[in-house]
């Protein structure tokens, strides 16, 4: 069974043994969450659609050609990018488009698939639409968009900056500052009606999110003018939609209904009764649970108004995402698109430069944060 099957099967099994009823489960399923990621879904699926993620990377390569100079642009396009458009989205475009450009360059793809995993979970620190943790956060916090931002974006960029020197302390094959005379070409239909409508309106959406509009309410909206149009069948938009994450996030909100009502994680407050042992349990239980159920878990141990234990929170549980490569879901995207291209990105490789990020990072987040 996948994650999603697992949760889904768990709440079945909670509901069925009467723990409470399926009334009861329905509204434990926070309809904010759900409604933003579907919609993000959405208007993800539409800017991909109209060439804008395939442009901007083929706009990267006019400005530098380098190894170095494209493992920087890279690291800081994906992770900005990411920060906006839901990290997971960011590796499962771009690593096709990482793979055949260092192919076409030959250069050697592991250390730009680390660039991209690290930098989709780094980057998406940022903002409160940069990844489902950090979704959850938004609707279960009082923290607005703009303080969330302000909180950790540097946080973010200094991220960045150091995975950055790390790949180039690890792979010596990067530190090329020499241009490289190949120029590879990528494949993609720009779809201008769609492009500019898809810009406009997720324009006027990181607007709306900055002025206060409801994150559930300003998304919807963006995706329902979205799903408007001639340009794309709706059926090609919903093919694009992980169904899975969705029901895994169901399945998650009632199965952690049920662990309050039985007091199953009581023993937590002792251990989280401090901020540096509040941030380790973050990061542990992201490792061991992944870090969407470690959320759900942790949150009753934070009041609604203790914007430092949220910040703690989303910047604990998304770096703890490089640690291993099991740690996030853009990691293991960008792992098996290697291997399906012959590429073999393994645990031990990944480790060897996501152990001293995570550690390095999340000690920065610490004292950054407190």
């Amino acid at each position: 069974m996948n994650r999603a099957t697992i949760a889904l099967v768990g709440a079945a099994f909670i509901i069925t043994l009467q723990v409470f009823t399926l009334e009861e489960a329905w509204q434990a399923i926070d309809a904010n969450t759900i409604i933003f990621l579907l919609s993000m879904m959405v208007i993800n699926a539409n800017l991909a659609y109209s060439g804008f993620f395939q442009l901007i990377l083929t706009s990267l390569l006019k400005i530098t050609r380098s190894p170095f100079g494209l493992l920087c642009l890279l690291t800081f396009g994906s992770g900005i990018l990411s920060a906006f458009f839901l990290n997971d989205t960011i590796a499962l475009i771009f690593t096709p488009l990482v793979i055949h450009l260092t192919q076409a360059l030959k250069l050697n793809p592991i250390p730009y698939l680390l660039a991209l995993a690290a930098a989709t979970n780094s980057g998406s620190v940022a903002t409160l639409s940069g990844n489902p943790q950090n979704i959850l956060i938004g609707s279960f916090s009082q923290i607005s968009y703009l303080d969330f931002s302000k909180a950790l974006l540097p946080l973010a960029l200094i991220s960045l900056l150091i995975q950055i020197g790390l790949l180039w302390l690890i792979y010596p094959e990067v530190r090329s500052t020499q241009e490289i005379s190949i120029i590879p070409k990528f494949s993609y239909r720009l779809v201008k009606p769609l492009f500019r409508k898809t810009l406009i309106i997720t324009s006027g959406l990181l607007i709306a999110f900055a002025i206060g509009v409801p994150l559930g309410i300003a998304s919807l909206t963006a995706a329902a003018l979205l799903l408007i149009t001639r340009r794309i069948k709706p059926q090609k938009v919903f093919q694009q939609i992980d169904w899975n994450v969705l029901i895994m996030f169901s399945g998650l909100f009632v199965l952690t209904h049920a662990t309050q009502k039985l007091n199953l994680f009581n023993s937590l407050t002792l251990l989280a009764n401090n901020s540096l042992k509040f941030l380790g349990i973050t990061v542990l239980l992201s490792n061991l649970i992944s870090n969407v159920p470690a959320v759900l878990v942790l949150k009753p141990f934070i009041e609604e108004n203790n914007t430092t234990y949220w910040l703690l929170l989303a910047a604990g549980s998304t770096l703890a995402g490089n640690l291993t490569l099991f740690g996030s879901v853009a990691n293991l995207i960008v792992a098996e698109a290697a291997i399906i291209k012959g590429y073999h990105l393994d645990f031990k490789e990944h480790l060897k430069f996501g152990l001293p990020l995570t550690i390095i990072t999340v000690i920065l987040a610490y004292f950054w944060i407190i």
